[in-house]
């Protein structure tokens, strides 16, 4: 069986269940919950797998939260973009939107490349790069949680067909994100394994069922819960060749969770 099909099965059933945490729980309870380090689990499993060294696989992982950076600001741009969009036809609407930010996402996702590669150069390490955007990531989150709009339940639910869809986006992203790390470098796969496809397709799942409301409020939170998937590729980048594959990402896991999701969960019970 090919190193990227367990990665990508585990995914598709995550993508699955962010947009109907979402849907159940609200804007900022589900964003927290559809932003836990899941794919992003069976992605470092994999990175594992092929990597061809420690080193290559610490790589994939330190260059994960430089990734997870620019899918935050992905997120802001949903926030940002839709106001600013002409007053057309909903889906039309919506097309612009993912145009305009996956080109802002690509863009900022070749930088973030080229900047870690280079790194070393200012005198900084990948390991405390990955530090420094870690908390970047944070911060930014905070602040947009802080301004974040109303974070409504959906009043129905997603249909089945777009269920699927988001699935198989979400499972195609991560599985090319394996199968990046075994032929096009563990920089480049450390950053697929980050493409904001949940993200993608929940927004616009949400946008479709439930218009633009219910989506927006759930972004503040996906940003600042978001930081524990970079919290968890530095864990495990330390925790899996020292650990085991198994005990390592289950302690990584645990330990992102403690640090970041739930001190994060009970600061947006208080901001109520």
């Amino acid at each position: 069986m090919p190193a990227w099909t367990l990665p990508a099965f585990f995914a598709a059933w995550v993508a699955i269940g962010v947009t109907i945490a979402i849907e159940r729980l609200g804007g900022k309870r589900g964003g927290l919950v559809g932003s836990l380090p899941t794919t992003i689990v069976p992605a470092s499993i994999g990175f594992h797998s092929v990597s061809n060294s420690v080193i290559d696989f610490q790589d994939a992982l330190f260059i994960t939260p430089a990734g997870m950076l620019v899918n935050a600001l992905f997120l802001l741009m949903w926030r940002i973009v839709p106001p600013r969009l002409p007053a057309v036809h909903t889906y039309f609407r919506l097309s612009m939107c993912v145009v305009i930010t996956m080109i802002g996402w690509l863009v900022m996702a070749l930088g973030a490349i080229e900047i870690t590669k280079n790194i070393d150069q200012v005198g900084l390490s990948r390991n405390h790069w990955a530090i420094v955007l870690t908390l970047t990531m944070a911060t930014l989150g905070v602040l947009a949680c802080k301004r974040n709009p109303p974070a409504p339940r959906a009043s129905s639910t997603v249909g089945l067909p777009a269920i699927i869809i988001r699935g198989l986006v979400a499972g195609s992203a991560i599985g090319g994100a394996v199968w990046l790390a075994n032929h096009g470098g563990p920089l480049i796969a450390g950053v697929a394994a980050v493409f904001p496809a949940i993200f993608m397709t929940t927004l616009c799942s949400l946008w479709l069922s439930h218009g633009e409301s219910v989506g927006a409020g759930a972004i503040g939170p996906l940003m600042l819960g978001g930081t524990s998937v970079s919290a968890y590729s530095w864990f495990a980048a330390w925790c899996m060749p020292s650990m085991g594959v198994g005990v390592g990402s289950a302690v990584a896991w645990a330990t992102a969770v403690l640090v970041v999701t739930v001190p994060a969960w009970m600061w947006l019970e208080r901001q109520k």
